[in-house]
């Protein structure tokens, strides 16, 4: 090899070189530029008026700035904000706190199964992004009633998602009612199944099959609602979630202020409990940045 030869040859490492540093630079700057979505939050205060027959009511304020406060600190981007069922569908608190965030936040709203139209595009216009039906404790809906599937026909048409918390039993009969009508169906934290079984539980398994439907989605959020022993069943179900529906179908929420467990629960911890939870940071990086198309950020 003549002395030209090698001096190309070095002259072509060191052009490789570079190239490598640039790639490197690259993916690390577009890591670090994926979102980090909190799917699940409430805010609320005293002053608001409750809901007649709800099952519970705080007796402390949650307000937007203390949210906005937990977001900063635990290094998130955005959040989404659920209509808490002790405000009934009242959401005007909801539609004031999403303005006020300019963007950052997106929300999930209750409503009258008889809700016009026109209220669901100023509810869109607001940033509302679905509804919630929280049905713990409340009789199953007949989604074959007229005023059902007017409200559904016209989730599907705004592109909304119609998020679902109840255990895991009753979501493997109501989920699929749900896709039958065309919506995007959300599942709250872990889809709630008997804690004694856990993961053997029947209705869990059935809901594991719905992850080849590729319209469900699972909020990996309060393991605290699992039972007492919530964050081992939270372990033993995150891999059964992410074999079924794959990383981009599981959704993490803090759950804050955790109502109803505010005495041991905090945003910090359930933040890191996520690091305990998916070990692989490319892997957990991935379910926080996830949400970014479904809630439209």
């Amino acid at each position: 090899m003549t002395s030209s030869q090698r001096g190309l040859t070095r002259r072509q490492f060191g052009a490789g070189l570079a190239s490598l540093v640039t790639v490197a630079a690259t993916t690390a700057s577009s890591e670090a530029a994926l979102p980090t979505i909190d799917t699940h939050a409430h805010v609320f205060h005293r002053g608001l008026k409750l809901a007649p027959g709800r099952r519970y009511a705080p007796d402390y304020d949650a307000p937007l700035s203390l949210y906005l406060e937990q977001l900063d600190r635990n290094g998130m981007t955005n959040g989404v904000l659920v209509q808490p069922s002790f405000l009934g569908t009242d959401n005007s608190y909801l539609s004031a706190c999403l303005n006020e965030a300019r963007g950052r936040l997106r929300g999930i709203a209750v409503v009258d199964p008889a809700v016009s139209a026109d209220e669901l595009r100023r509810l869109d216009r607001a940033g509302i992004v679905g509804i919630r039906l929280n049905l713990v404790g409340q009789p199953l809906p007949d989604l074959a009633a007229g005023e059902w599937k007017t409200l559904l026909a016209g989730v599907k048409s705004m592109g909304w998602q119609v998020e679902v918390q109840r255990n895991a039993a009753d979501l493997a009969v109501l989920a699929p009612q749900l896709l039958d009508h065309g919506v995007t169906v959300v599942l709250d934290h872990y889809a709630l199944p008997d804690p004694k079984p856990g993961v053997a539980d029947p209705g869990f398994q059935s809901v594991l099959k719905l992850g080849a439907t590729r319209n469900v989605w699972v909020k990996i959020s309060a393991p605290y609602r699992n039972g007492a022993s919530g964050e081992d069943f939270a372990k033993a179900a995150y891999p059964l979630l992410r074999n079924a529906y794959g990383l981009d179908r599981l959704l993490w929420g803090s759950d804050w202020p955790h109502t109803q467990f505010e005495a041991s629960q905090a945003y910090e911890k359930n933040r890191q409990f996520l690091d305990t939870l998916i070990i692989d940071q490319s892997e957990r990086a991935q379910v926080l940045a996830s949400p970014r198309p479904l809630f439209r950020f």
